[in-house]
């Protein structure tokens, strides 16, 4: 990627860059071979990220987190998307939905996170609700002051077993001009919660080692102190930070895709076929300009839009285009990288096969392509009364 970066940035990104050398890449094949990152390497991770300044870059230096603009973000994110999610991951970036934390929720349940003293899991998808938010069933009801929670929450993902989960519920209706709406509140639930079960959920081709989770509530009794926010504005509340999430994802799409490039391109330079480099003949070669073309249109639509959002002006269509274009460009990439490397690209001992398989994942989590699709018509079709 050739961008015009500041002095600031390109010293960021030599720290990250450094960083992913020394701490991650050596790892990558140990952890996709495991199927988990060992406690100690993550904690050495999290400790080193810690001493180098990127643990909870994400979050704004009045809070003790980094303070890193969208920009920077984005360029950060994309370097990560180059290496294993599973380990990258113990580079903490607390869910900056944690900044809506008031009074004695600070020190609780904020600040530990910032100083990599606890791990949340954001809980929000159920085995009948995934993009289908309002299908939710997890509910919690009033007792006295208190919340009463039961339900369950699967595919909720992290590097480690969490300290607290922020817990999505339904806690009543609202009447709407478009008839009954549910109405969602974000709890904070410790896990050592009584009626609070959270055990390990199935691995995961891809992104091997990162885990994920499945959550029950029985009978939970919720302090009115554990509301992040307010009573029924859950939705609204993860959505300030949702959209965000998806340009990340684009972002660290990007990286991988340039890993890819790189490594079809080197191969398409090396390997000899009928007495010429592969790269030469058209079916080879067209598929690398496909790649770099597809790589910086992706660059560029990220970047345009990290530069509305730093200035209040993303919208979650904006958002959506991101996800959408950079989830699908990186799969291209990976197929045809496979492709170009023929057999050796599907063996273990390469390290394609796993960037294919990780590159899956992309098009399905934090949105699906149909539901980016769909944020995209909607933006278009409404205005005109559709």
């Amino acid at each position: 990627m050739d961008l015009e970066l500041s002095h600031e940035q390109r010293m960021l990104l030599e720290t990250v860059k450094g960083f992913l050398e020394q701490e991650i890449y050596p790892h990558e094949e140990e952890v996709d071979r495991l199927g988990r990152v060992p406690l100690e390497l993550g904690r050495q991770i999290e400790k080193r990220a810690i001493e180098v300044g990127l643990f909870a870059a994400n979050l704004p230096e009045s809070v003790g987190g980094g303070g890193l603009d969208y920009q920077s973000l984005a360029l950060v994110e994309r370097e990560y998307g180059k290496t294993s999610h599973a380990l990258h991951s113990w580079i903490g970036r607390p869910t900056e939905i944690l900044l809506a934390c008031k009074g004695d929720q600070i020190e609780n349940y904020l600040m530990p996170c910032v100083r990599a003293e606890k791990r949340e899991l954001f809980a929000l998808t159920e085995p009948e609700a995934g993009s289908d938010i309002m299908s939710m069933k997890t509910n919690a009801r009033r007792d006295g002051e208190d919340w009463i929670l039961n339900g369950s929450k699967h595919f909720i993902s992290g590097p480690v077993m969490p300290d607290f989960a922020i817990v999505f519920s339904v806690t009543g209706m609202n009447e709407t001009s478009r008839g009954p709406r549910k109405r969602i509140t974000a709890f904070l639930v410790d896990v050592d919660t009584e009626g609070f079960d959270i055990s390990e959920g199935a691995r995961c081709v891809s992104y091997r080692g990162y885990q994920t989770f499945q959550l029950s509530f029985s009978d939970v009794r919720i302090g009115p102190k554990q509301i992040l926010g307010e009573e029924g504005h859950g939705l609204e509340l993860s959505g300030k930070w949702l959209s965000m999430g998806r340009v990340w994802v684009g972002a660290s799409c990007c990286g991988k895709a340039e890993r890819l490039f790189d490594l079809a391109a080197e191969w398409a330079a090396t390997r000899k076929q009928f007495g010429q480099p592969i790269g030469k003949f058209q079916a080879t070669g067209f598929k690398l300009a496909d790649m770099a073309v597809e790589l910086k249109a992706a660059d560029l639509l990220v970047m345009d839009a990290v530069t509305r959002a730093d200035k209040g002006k993303m919208t979650d269509s904006d958002a959506a285009m991101v996800k959408l274009y950079c989830s699908e460009m990186l799969n291209r990439a990976a197929d045809n990288t496979v492709q170009i490397y023929g057999g050796m690209g599907l063996m273990e001992e390469m390290p394609i096969q796993r960037l294919w398989r990780d590159s899956r994942l992309e098009r399905i989590w934090d949105g699906t392509s149909e539901i980016q699709r769909h944020i995209i018509s909607r933006a278009i079709l409404r205005p005109l009364g559709a």
